[in-house]
């Protein structure tokens, strides 16, 4: 018996693990199909399909979901476009300024999100936008953090390609835009994407930079936030279920292309 824990401890502290993380991410599953005695009382009573039928029975709940989704697509949108020029800029070209742009990325990154909040909402408000916090200063706030993680992101991406396969471009008499449409863009584009779902993550999960920058709007973590001193209707379960099989689709599918890819090259 010994032996056997001995020779398979790393795949059951491999499988320990992994329950660890995805225990709460099944109890929220489970409480998507929940129907609870009382609102305040967050147990499992008995099985139903009535929140997945009637995901916006709370109308307030789904106006905060739709305004984080769009926050959330409008600040990836932007930091990927930005962050990828950005990323470029830094690897394949030298000027003034760069070592220190270098290091002032990774400052939004490493900076706690409570000063990053409060230093925005100083800078709104000395510039005479106090009255105007809400829509705007919320995307301009998750832009500015989702930057410094696309620029990391595609920059690593940038740093780990072989050159020689745009030498061998320019030595097939490719144009540099032609090198650049069909040979580096196509191979820095898993590392965009990969941004780009990372921010859209961050922007849709932010909370405390939201809170102080968000004027009269409510974002989904908001809402959340404040259902909770009252009960959390458990449709916010059914979102998140959906967020979470999204977010599987989106990994399986990118896996499958890769496989597909990899398979055509041999």
């Amino acid at each position: 018996m010994t032996a056997w824990l001995r020779e398979r401890m790393v795949l059951l502290l491999g499988l320990g693990v992994l329950a660890y993380t995805f225990v709460p991410i099944a109890v929220v599953v489970l409480m998507s199909f929940n129907e609870p005695a009382a609102r305040n009382v967050y147990s499992f009573d008995g099985f139903t399909l009535h929140n997945w039928a009637n995901i916006c029975e709370d109308a307030a709940m789904c106006e905060a979901l739709g305004l984080s989704l769009r926050i959330g697509f409008l600040a990836t949108l932007v930091a990927t476009v930005l962050g990828t020029l950005a990323g470029f800029a830094l690897v394949r070209h030298d000027f003034a300024g760069r070592s220190s742009a270098n290091l002032l990325i990774f400052l939004p990154m490493a900076a706690p999100e409570i000063v990053l909040g409060s230093s925005l909402l100083t800078l709104f408000v000395a510039a005479g936008a106090s009255g105007l916090l809400g829509f705007w200063t919320i995307l301009i706030a998750h832009i500015m953090f989702c930057l410094s993680f696309v620029v990391v992101t595609v920059r690593s991406r940038l740093a780990g390609l072989d050159d020689t396969l745009e030498q061998a471009a320019a030595d097939l008499y490719a144009t540099p835009a032609q090198t650049f449409w069909r040979v580096t863009f196509p191979l820095v584009l898993p590392g965009i994407l990969g941004a780009a779902l990372l921010s859209f993550s961050l922007s849709f999960d932010d909370f405390i930079i939201t809170n102080l920058n968000s004027g009269n709007e409510t974002t989904f973590p908001m809402y959340v936030w404040g259902a909770y001193r009252v009960g959390v209707p458990m449709q916010v379960n059914v979102i998140g279920t959906i967020m979470l099989l999204f977010s599987l689709a989106v990994v399986v599918t990118g896996e499958l292309v890769s496989r597909r890819r990899r398979r055509a090259l041999v």
